[in-house]
């Protein structure tokens, strides 16, 4: 893992991921997955980027297999945004940095503006 992105597991997925006060990115993926190492890079500039704001976390689906299942995850990577507890939206696949920031923002200025 990065500085940034946080590894989460199916034993700390609720309070780390369902339980916070901010929006959160996890990224599910898995070692041997190519578009996943390609990704990871961008998910860890995105968590940088979003320090304070939002949490990023990766869940390796090898080792965690409960949360994946729950939240239907077929193909990696996937990302999927949650705030409040619950999934917010869902980006399959290799992806730019812009369109995981775009759909974070999306989160963060709801926040923001609750919070103003």
């Amino acid at each position: 893992m990065g500085d940034f992105a946080k590894e989460v597991t199916d034993a700390n997925f609720e309070s780390d991921v369902l339980n916070s006060d901010k929006p959160v990115l996890v990224d599910f993926w898995a070692e041997w997955c190519g578009p996943c190492r390609m990704i990871a890079p961008t998910v860890e500039a995105v968590a940088e980027d979003y320090d304070g704001k939002a949490g990023v976390f990766k869940m390796n689906v090898d080792e965690n297999m409960n949360v994946p299942q729950r939240y239907g995850v077929r193909g990696i990577p996937t990302l999927i945004l949650f705030k409040g507890g619950e999934e917010q939206e869902r980006i399959v696949g290799a992806v730019s940095k812009e369109a995981i920031a775009q759909a974070i923002d999306k989160l963060v200025a709801s926040d923001e503006s609750v919070a103003a």
